[in-house]
């Protein structure tokens, strides 16, 4: 991704760095490095490698809260292959951005997959291992960046960027979002005036039907070093899991802590 936060919603640009967290984190889990692309496995209906065109349309490092409803009766996960059905639509940004602004390009592969500068740019198979995933881009403008469709060239033009796969078992998805949420631990404790990611919120729509998201605050708001109380976030990211699918949803556009859960919950139930 882009190093942080978009610039639209006023966060500070900074230098990439690798949290020492992050760096202890990554050789207890055994990630990798290097960058590459796979490309589109075999079957492209059920995985296509691209599609564009508009549509018409915090506190201390760890700290948690949970809110969701109680499941419904015999609730269960995913299963089965993602496919773009499983993506959010523009209509999730209603009302905070108009839906025919919105535009939307999928990919197939691999790629990085919103992970901050504070913790390092990887892809999802150097983290994770796996062979592919869903990549969808909402912007609110054609002008791409060259090597990943799903990015906006300038940042403020992200509306938001969701990767989704499947894993071979809900057991297995469950390990990868806990290593995905793992990852982003650091970035909840940053130098003042760095943008800093607020606490973990928990939802939970059924046993196997999770996600966890952090708001982002961008460093005029860090005066101490964490995420400030009573503050509204500008955006942030999540981490799904419904079943054996995950994904990462990274929202660039400016939304406040409702509209925050309210995406979440959005594309945890589609997912």
């Amino acid at each position: 991704m882009n190093g942080g936060p978009a610039a639209g919603g006023g966060h500070a640009v900074v230098r990439s760095r690798s949290a020492v967290a992050a760096l202890v984190a990554a050789a207890a889990l055994g990630l990798a490095t290097g960058r590459f692309v796979l490309p589109p496995p075999p079957g492209a209906t059920a995985h296509p490698a691209a599609r564009s065109g508009a549509a018409v349309g915090g506190a201390s490092q760890g700290a948690s809260s949970a809110s969701g409803s109680a499941s419904p009766t015999g609730a269960t996960g995913a299963t089965g292959p993602v496919t773009t059905a499983n993506l959010l639509e523009p209509v999730a940004f209603r009302p905070e951005v108009a839906t025919g602004r919105i535009h939307v390009t999928d990919r197939y592969g691999d790629g990085v997959y919103a992970n901050p500068a504070c913790t390092g740019e990887k892809t999802l198979t150097q983290t994770l291992g796996g062979p592919g995933a869903h990549f969808r881009g909402l912007t609110t403008s054609l002008r791409t960046d060259p090597g990943d469709p799903t990015q906006a060239t300038d940042q403020v033009d992200q509306v938001a960027r969701e990767v989704a796969a499947e894993a071979p078992s809900p057991s297995l998805a469950q390990n990868f979002t806990e290593r995905l949420l793992l990852e982003l631990v650091p970035c909840q404790k940053e130098p003042p005036g760095h943008w800093v990611y607020g606490r973990t919120t928990t939802l939970r729509l059924a046993p196997d039907v999770t996600a966890g998201w952090m708001g982002s605050y961008e460093g005029l708001l860090n005066t101490t070093g964490t995420a400030p109380e009573g503050e509204e976030p500008c955006g942030g990211i999540a981490v799904l899991r419904n079943g054996s699918h995950y994904g990462v949803l990274e929202v660039s556009t400016c939304l406040g802590t409702a509209a925050m859960d309210r995406v979440v919950r959005t594309a945890l139930s589609q997912l």
